[in-house]
């Protein structure tokens, strides 16, 4: 029997300053069939909540994300995403992601591990010499992910500043001239970027994507650009925000840091709890629409029509998860869907888990006393949830 379907309801519902669930999840996950809302943009769609439904859309081929080229995406931003491996369907997609998958492999990542935990035991016992307080976010948090990308890509740190501007928009809600103009910049920088990989090649992944495309062709010159791009801001943004995000919940609700710097083996375990339990977006993924007609969660998806999962509400179904809004650090099976399902899955999930790893153990063993020195500062008008500023003591 059909599940009636009313009007659209205005979305997304997480609100961008703190990190809470909003309750609106929780009653569509109780609900029968599927939320309809519509964004501040595009057309409107069906919102997946539940885990089962999200790992079903996430990793279905009849759902395709290469269709938003086609539509009106449904989108917290004013601009649109019509080009990069976020806007493919394989077999291009599959083509795009192996020339980067290489790269960010566990066995690679591992063999990186001692020079990310000397980067991030550098930066707390940098942040220990200066005296308290300090901004957790401009002292550790950014310049963490920030180096470790920039040493994989081979892009000057010296330009962070411009890094975390390009990143603040392309997560942003601002204005789509605004936006445009900051991607056109990085764009630009990343083709003199290549030229000058091009004419100095090094041991970095641009040097490898651009053999992909000059040796091998197994590229385009613009998704040669886009993926550097890409890699770019998606390898340290989400990262440099999750990190303050951790130590804020590890601070307010489980009375610090000590407890880490006694067993540093549970650190594993609460980097994955944490990223099930932390919705860091405001929103869903972005939008994949169906290919033809699809029964997801009790409601019959007509081919054409847009779906949108959001994985902080599949993260905290109770179908799945036992206490799903408790924070249990020590979780067992903990199969969340922080970094996506699919085809599409997070190809530097390997990356951020061992940075997040790492910075967590550093702060623990070099600043087990670390405490709030200040409110914290979110920012307002981005996607994805985290501190502008966090002021820390010790």
């Amino acid at each position: 029997m059909p599940v009636p379907v009313g009007d659209p309801v205005a979305y997304p519902f997480n609100e961008a300053a703190g990190l809470e669930l909003s309750a609106r999840y929780a009653r569509a996950q109780r609900a029968d069939g599927l939320e309809r809302v519509r964004l501040p943009y595009g057309e409107p769609a069906w919102l997946v909540t539940r885990y089962a439904d999200a790992r079903l859309v996430l990793g279905d081929p009849r759902f395709s994300r290469a269709a938003c080229t086609a539509h009106d995406e449904p989108r917290e931003q004013p601009g649109r995403v019509t080009a990069g491996i976020g806007a493919t369907d394989p077999p291009d997609h599959t083509r795009l992601r192996g020339l980067v998958a290489k790269a960010f492999t566990v066995q690679r990542m591992e063999r990186l591990r001692p020079g990310i935990r000397a980067l991030a035991e550098g930066l707390a016992q940098d942040m220990a010499d200066s005296g308290p307080p300090a901004d957790l976010v401009e002292s550790f948090a950014l310049p963490l992910p920030v180096a470790v990308i920039c040493r994989l890509l081979g892009v000057p740190e010296a330009d962070r500043a411009l890094f975390r501007a390009w990143s603040d928009d392309a997560v942003s809600s601002n204005a789509a001239e605004q936006v445009a103009a900051s991607m056109r910049e990085l764009s630009a920088y990343m083709v003199e970027l290549i030229a000058e990989h091009r004419a100095r090649p090094a041991d970095d992944l641009i040097t490898e994507l651009i053999e992909a495309r000059d040796v091998e062709e197994r590229l385009s010159e613009a998704e040669l650009v886009e993926q550097c791009m890409g890699l770019l801001i998606a390898g340290h943004e989400a990262t440099a925000m999750l990190i303050p995000n951790f130590v804020h919940l590890l601070l307010d609700r489980h009375g610090g840091l000590g407890w880490l710097r006694d067993d540093p083996d549970r650190i594993p375990a609460a980097v994955e709890e944490l990223l099930r339990f932390v919705p860091l977006r405001t929103g869903a993924l972005a939008a994949r629409w169906a290919t033809e007609d699809v029964e997801v969660g009790g409601v019959l998806v007509r081919a054409g029509e847009p779906v949108m999962v959001s994985v902080g509400a599949a993260n905290h179904d109770a179908r799945r998860f036992t206490t799903p809004d408790t924070l249990d650090l020590g979780r067992e099976g903990n199969r969340h869907v922080a970094f996506g399902h699919g085809v599409h899955h997070c190809v530097g999930a390997p990356l951020a888990r061992l940075e997040l790893q790492e910075a967590l153990r550093a702060l623990a063993l070099r600043m087990p006393s670390l405490h709030p020195a200040g409110e914290v500062v979110w920012k307002r008008r981005s996607l994805v949830r985290g501190p502008h500023t966090m002021s820390v003591g010790w």
